[in-house]
């Protein structure tokens, strides 16, 4: 776990990715215990697709890692586990990462929102 304050960039990344309840259930659920896509798309009730992609986003953002493992009868498994993190958001510790930012957030964010029908 990195003990330095996240940029600007970085902190919106996280709270982007974290802004999305398939994502909180995914983070909730792999915090218990680490596991492979199948059984964590049943557990969720999900589609492995729709799962595949909310792993992506949050291994993106460094709040998930993978690893591939052997099953006993030979299939390669892809197993997740949260990575340890921790974020402290108080209006000092935003107002030190907004000075971070770099110019092209805000339309990055746009472009993001309009992906996800947020604007």
């Amino acid at each position: 776990m990195s003990t330095s304050e996240p940029t600007g960039d970085e902190l919106l990344a996280v709270l982007a990715t974290l802004a999305n309840p398939h994502r909180l259930r995914v983070i909730a659920a792999l915090s218990r215990e680490r596991t492979y896509v199948s059984r964590l798309a049943r557990d969720l009730g999900i589609s492995r697709a729709l799962l595949q992609l909310h792993l992506r986003k949050l291994e993106a953002a460094g709040l998930v890692s993978a690893q591939l493992e052997l099953s006993p009868d030979g299939k390669a498994m892809k197993f997740y586990e949260v990575r340890p993190f921790a974020y402290r958001l108080t209006p000092a510790a935003i107002a030190d990462a907004a000075d971070t930012l770099s110019t092209d957030t805000e339309d990055s964010n746009r472009q993001e929102g309009a992906r996800d029908g947020r604007t």
